[in-house]
């Protein structure tokens, strides 16, 4: 699937430097040429010739090394690739990507390239969540770096929550898509896919029943036409799919900061089945009973996601949202697009006969300009990948 293509590894220096040479045998397994460059910090945990046997090209490591310059000079070397991939993308690294900085090799050949970059962050939770990193990462994004993971887990350190730099085979499956040749490519696609949860109490939330099963097709069709896909998910029951940029959430108001957050975007496909109430004031303790008593619950109301980006001023060329139905679907989703101000309106019947919320199949009408359009069953994959072909012609 990467026959002939041309891969320069930068290799940050973090424990989770060890999987890049798994990296390596399973990219070069795919046909393609790898040329690794280490930072001096990822040289303590991954040796120059390791990486070089397994890629079986010469190792890069001095921006001022004489030889290499008089081969080989940096800036031909960060342009003679067809993608340059981060992995570990540290949090120093992170930074002088996103400030320009360029100190060593590794930095320089970020900075002097116009080749597309794909990095995999990996580092302690704390520093993933700290606001200087979170900045570094908006930057990028804005930037057109395309970023996998990275995932939640155990760190060395002992630390859980996200940090790991994501497995192998998915930044392969990553790398295929950045390299992909499909219609999509060089399109920015924001996914929203299944429930949020709205706190009632530290145990307690509401919520509905969506699986993110649909939202999670659509953002892997669209992946697989080439599309840099940003996948901003509630908590659903099924994992994100490969070679895209997830960004979990668990209430509406978060996932509004992550969808503005994502912005500008070429497309916005709002799947997630978001809440449209929350409680008003969240309890801080559990809530107990009270010799059968009731509890009164004050509900407001959530922030409309698809309305405010299909009439925001970050507005993407085509916006497409979904209506969950249980009665007059057509009447009620084609009321929703002219009222959100969206384009299209994927609308199904979700009446609890039909299987179709949490089932592996979906039946769904598309709802334009040119009016209702009957799609037959068929399984949500399959639904995905012609909503995705359908993108893909709008965005020509």
């Amino acid at each position: 699937m990467l026959a002939n293509k041309r891969i320069l590894l930068i290799i940050g220096g973090g424990i989770a430097a060890f999987k890049a040479l798994d990296l390596i045998r399973r990219l070069r397994e795919q046909g393609a040429s790898v040329t690794p460059v280490l930072t001096r910090a990822a040289e303590q945990f991954v040796t120059p010739l390791s990486a070089s046997a397994l890629a079986a090209n010469k190792v890069y490591r001095d921006l001022f090394d004489l030889t290499d310059e008089a081969e080989m000079g940096h800036i031909e070397l960060s342009r003679s690739a067809d993608l340059i991939v981060v992995a570990p993308a540290t949090a120093d690294l992170m930074a002088k990507m996103a400030n320009g900085h360029a100190d060593d090799l590794a930095s320089t050949l970020l900075l002097a390239t116009d080749t597309p970059v794909l990095i995999a962050p990996a580092m302690n939770v704390r520093m993933w969540q700290h606001p200087a990193t979170q900045r570094n990462l908006a930057t990028l994004i804005d930037d057109a770096i395309t970023v996998v993971g990275p995932d939640d887990g155990t760190m060395a350190c002992g630390e859980f929550g996200p940090g790991r730099l994501s497995d192998v085979p998915d930044l392969v499956a990553a790398i295929v898509a950045r390299l992909s040749d499909g219609p999509l490519k060089g399109k920015h696609i924001l996914v929203t896919s299944g429930p949020t949860h709205e706190p009632i109490d530290p145990v307690r939330y509401i919520a509905n029943r969506s699986s993110g099963a649909q939202g999670t097709a659509v953002a892997a069709a669209l992946a697989a036409l080439g599309a840099q896909v940003t996948f901003v998910t509630g908590p659903a029951d099924i994992a994100p799919p490969q070679g895209v940029q997830v960004v979990p959430v668990e209430t509406a108001k978060q996932m509004l900061d992550a969808v503005n957050s994502a912005l500008p975007a070429d497309a916005a496909v709002f799947a997630a089945a978001v809440a449209d109430w929350r409680v008003a004031s969240q309890s801080a303790s559990k809530i107990k009973k009270k010799n059968g008593a009731l509890p009164s619950l004050q509900f407001e109301e959530n922030p409309d996601i698809l309305a405010t980006v299909a009439q925001g001023k970050t507005r993407p060329q085509l916006v497409v949202g979904f209506a969950a139905e249980t009665d007059d679907v057509i009447a009620h989703a084609t009321a929703k697009r002219e009222r959100k101000g969206c384009d299209w309106i994927v609308a199904n019947d979700v009446s609890p006969a039909t299987g179709i919320m949490g089932g592996a199949d979906n039946t769904v009408t598309l709802i334009t300009d040119d009016g209702a359009e009957d799609w037959p069953k068929m399984s949500k994959p399959e639904v995905a990948r012609k909503l995705a072909a359908r993108i893909a012609e709008a965005l020509k």
